[in-house]
This record gives structure tokens, C-alpha cells and sequence, in this order.
């Protein structure tokens, strides 16, 4: 078989979708592949875009324009089969809130015409977290139990692909940790994922990243690649009167881009040969205190804000 000819779990070409009478553009010709077996992150903050594609993928809206498929089949001639075939947990906790936790997933087992019996061996690791629990409603879990409970329901019909939209947010580290644990064991099942998040950690997590905000990927590779591609003096500043420090960092000529990061700043140069000691002296004459300037091996949000900056309105660097 030619390269040509693979067929991908996931293929997004040229998608666009606006919203609204004004037409808000909610993605920009957005293509990506995603291949069998692999957990692809899209990447980026709240509005970037990411429910809209999950959306499309998964046949409950159309785009404006572009083409769509999941294991081969097109996402508007295929939408029943696609349906049939995926597994779709949305961001917000949609299961029902009255029913108890057996009874959602007896539900959904239902409505895909299988049992809770006949495919307990997909979810057995997950559902035999909270099966002790089968007896509570639904709206009485916490957090990560609710998060267990609507990725059982989406894994109960033996789903090939399984897309999961912002699944983290707003559940304790420790349940996001688990998670993770169990995506990985799903892939080792074969089972595709796509996932979106907004927390850049969790791309560290995935095989294969596409990096989004304001309805255009920025960049597609792994995340280490992405990484080793940065290629750029990264330093760490902190001070007293952190707000002020951003603001006269942004005013240096010497300085190519800086933004906030936790409790420090992080900033990158036009100017090589720029050094610590003249961007220290730089800040005391501004009149800062207990400057500390220390260089920092980025990561992938350092990545995602250097990439914004300069690749917004150039398109999609893709390494598939």
C-alpha cells in the first residue's frame, strides 16, 4: 500500500465554520491527520476552536466548508455509521443527573444496542472504580467519578475512535492523573483518541500535538519535537511589582516576546548577545528590586506563545 493510500482513523481537510449572523469564524481551513492508535492532543486556550472540530468529527454539526472522515467513512455522506463506530465525551457532564450511575450506562449500552454484560471486559477497568457506587445518582458524584462514569458510557458500544473534549477540566490533579493512565491503556487496546485540552501539560501526554488558537492550528508534531524546534534564549524573570517588571520588559528593544508564567516571566530575545547582566541593570534603573534573571529550558507553552506570535498568519507546519 502507498503512502497515498492509508487510511487514517481521523482526517480534517481545509474545515472551516463560522457562527452567528456575522458570521465569527470558529475555525480557519483546518487540516490534520490523525493516525490508528494514537492519542492526538489539540492544544489551546478556551474559544481556540477545539469544540468545533470535535464537533464536526463527531457528525453533530456540518462545516461551512472542507471535508471530514473517521476510519474512512465522511463525516456528512457516513454520519450513522460514524456515530455507530465513535465514542464522544463532551466537555460539560451531559449524562442524567436523576439516574444512577448503572443506569446511565445501562442506558447508553442500550442505545447502541449491546449490554453492560456483553462488553463489560472495555470498561471493566474504568466502571470497577465506582461500580461500588452503581446505586447513586449521577449528580451525587464527584468530579472524577463523574469523569469514569461519561468515559464508561462512551467506551460501552466497543467504540474505534474516541474523542474526548476538555475531559480534565475542573477535576482534581490526582483524578487528571488517573485519567491519563486510562487513555494510555485504551491506545494500548488500539483504540484511537483525540483529545483537546487547555492545560499545556497534558500535551506532554500525547503522541502527536496540534497546537490551536483562534480557530487555526499553528503547528503539528510531537510534543518533544516541538520542543527541540524552539531554538531560542529563554529567561526567567522575578522581582517585586511582578505587573510593572512585564510591562517595562515589553518596552526593551532587546526583548523579542514576554508573557506571565506562574511566578515569573518568561521572555525570549531579539538580541543574542544580549546578556543577564544589562537586562538586571535595564530593570534596576527602572527602579525594580530582587531581580532574578535565570535561563530556562522551555516547554510546551512556551512553545505555543513563541508560535502565536509569529506563526499566526503564516498556516499549519505539519510533520505527520
Amino acid at each position: 500500500m502507498n503512502s497515498t493510500d492509508k487510511i487514517f482513523s481521523i482526517e480534517a481537510t481545509h474545515l472551516t465554520k463560522s457562527y452567528g449572523k456575522k458570521k465569527v469564524v470558529a475555525i480557519d481551513d483546518v487540516s490534520f491527520r490523525v493516525n490508528t492508535g494514537e492519542i492526538f492532543g489539540l492544544i489551546g486556550p478556551d474559544g481556540a476552536g477545539k469544540t468545533t472540530i470535535i464537533r464536526i468529527l463527531t457528525t453533530l454539526i456540518l462545516a461551512d466548508k472542507g471535508t471530514a472522515a473517521v476510519d474512512g467513512q465522511d463525516v456528512v455522506k457516513d454520519y450513522k455509521k460514524i456515530r455507530g463506530s465513535v465514542g464522544y465525551m463532551p466537555g460539560r457532564f451531559s449524562l442524567y443527573q436523576d439516574l444512577t450511575v448503572e443506569e446511565n450506562l445501562n442506558l447508553f449500552a442500550t442505545v447502541f444496542n449491546t449490554t453492560i454484560e456483553e462488553n463489560y471486559d472495555v470498561v471493566k477497568d474504568i466502571y470497577g472504580q465506582i461500580e461500588p457506587f452503581k446505586d447513586r445518582r449521577a449528580g451525587k458524584l464527584s468530579g472524577g467519578m463523574k469523569q469514569k462514569l461519561a468515559l464508561s458510557c462512551a467506551l460501552i458500544h466497543k467504540p474505534s475512535v474516541l474523542f474526548l473534549d476538555e475531559p480534565t477540566t475542573g477535576v482534581d490533579p490526582v483524578s487528571r492523573k488517573e485519567f491519563w493512565g486510562i487513555l494510555k491503556n485504551l491506545k494500548q487496546q488500539g483504540i484511537t483518541i483525540l483529545v483537546s485540552t487547555p492545560y499545556m501539560d497534558e500535551a506532554n501526554l500525547c503522541d502527536r500535538i496540534a497546537l490551536i488558537n483562534k480557530g487555526r492550528l499553528l503547528k503539528i508534531d510531537t510534543p518533544q519535537n516541538i520542543i527541540l524546534q524552539f531554538g531560542k534564549i529563554l529567561w526567567a524573570i522575578h522581582g517585586r511589582n511582578m505587573p510593572k517588571i512585564l510591562t517595562d520588559l515589553r518596552l526593551n528593544n532587546h526583548i523579542n516576546t514576554s508573557f506571565a508564567f506562574g511566578d515569573t516571566h518568561h521572555v525570549t530575545l531579539k538580541d543574542e548577545h544580549y546578556s543577564p547582566i544589562e537586562l538586571e541593570n535595564y530593570l534596576t534603573e527602572k527602579g525594580h528590586e530582587e531581580i532574578s534573571i535565570r535561563p530556562v529550558q522551555a516547554g510546551i507553552e512556551d512553545c505555543f506563545m513563541d508560535i502565536g506570535v509569529e506563526n499566526l498568519t503564516e498556516g499549519v507546519h505539519e510533520n505527520n
